[in-house]
């Protein structure tokens, strides 16, 4: 998710275990530990594959933040040396407020190694898109209200704890509507036939309403997109070509090793000139996508390795619009 949601959720946190308690103290540190993971951002990496597999690895580790909850709490007592007596609650509210983000994270459809160093695919349940308001916005309020309010009263606190119930509500609801798109898709391929070895819903961007399908077989994928209040229950699907073949010999080239990883199956492979590209098609939608990686050459008989190299994302207006056009008006 975002940054600034995930500085409210740790926040909100915060307030929940230790506000009422150390008052807006909790809201700083629980905000800065919803911010700590993110920051792995600011690590350079030599290698595009790199930059875009090795977030949210070590920095959204469950293991990781056992480990640096207890350094973390020797540091707030040592600012903080009056609130001794909740040394406890001071352990639960950095370990909730660390593991909240990597768990949120869980939710989008990018992938969070929440058990690094495990070599276990990253988790992606992709139920919620990455920045969506329903969720935000109850967190933002609370904590702005727990701020603001006299601390005499027990009022800010619990409009705090509303927006985090709110939140936590929409958050299940994010299943649910997932569970029910994903029963679609399979009744809808079945109809017409379409096979397929994996299968993907996602949200698209900033709502739950309209969903994306994506289904992947040998040698070509499918997409589709469903409304939760669509009348008709077949979705329709395009289908596009993907040639794994262009990978012959490539099998133990890194990049191409990881992306197939990182992405759990969900990408495309085409040529662009001499170039062999790997999409990762959970993002974006067709054709324009956020993540394409040059992982080779092509070469006579077989391609040639080269270092990773991203290339770079179209914005399509007219796209933006028939999406926006999508979610307004069911089929």
């Amino acid at each position: 998710m975002d940054s600034i949601t995930q500085i409210a959720l740790g926040a909100a946190v915060g307030e929940s275990v230790l506000g009422r308690q150390v008052g807006n103290r909790a809201i700083l540190w629980g905000g800065l530990c919803g911010l700590l993971p993110d920051l792995d951002l600011l690590i350079p990496l030599s290698g595009a594959v790199e930059s875009f597999t090795y977030h949210r690895s070590f920095s959204h580790s469950l293991f990781v933040f056992a480990a640096l909850t207890p350094l973390l709490v020797l540091l707030i007592l040592k600012i903080h040396p009056q609130t001794v007596e909740y040394r406890k609650r001071w352990y639960a509210l950095v370990f909730l407020g660390l593991a909240t983000h990597s768990l949120l994270d869980c939710f989008t459809v990018y992938g969070t190694q929440i058990f690094w160093p495990l070599s276990t695919p990253p988790v992606m349940w992709a139920s919620i898109f990455i920045i969506d308001p329903v969720y935000s916005i109850p967190l933002i309020a609370g904590v702005i209200a727990a701020l603001i309010m006299s601390r005499r009263s027990s009022r800010g606190h619990l409009l705090c704890m509303i927006g985090l119930t709110l939140s936590s509500i929409y958050l299940l609801w994010t299943v649910g509507a997932k569970l029910y798109v994903t029963d679609m898709a399979h009744k809808s391929m079945k109809q017409q036939n379409i096979e397929y070895q994996r299968l993907l819903t996602v949200p698209t961007a900033f709502n739950t309403v309209l969903w994306r399908i994506i289904a992947v077989d040998d040698n070509r994928y499918y997409e589709g997109f469903y409304h939760l209040l669509d009348k008709t229950k077949t979705i329709r699907f395009t289908h596009h070509s993907s040639d794994d073949k262009l990978l012959e010999n490539l099998e133990n080239h890194w990049p191409v090793k990881r992306l197939k990883w990182f992405t759990r199956g969900f990408y495309s492979v085409q040529k662009y000139g001499d170039d062999v590209v790997i999409t990762d098609i959970r993002m974006g939608m067709e054709p324009n996508y956020f993540f394409r990686f040059k992982v080779a050459e092509a070469g006579n008989p077989h391609p040639k390795m080269t270092p990773s190299e991203r290339l770079p994302s179209n914005r399509d207006l007219d796209q933006l619009r028939w999406l926006w056009h999508r979610i307004r008006t069911p089929h």
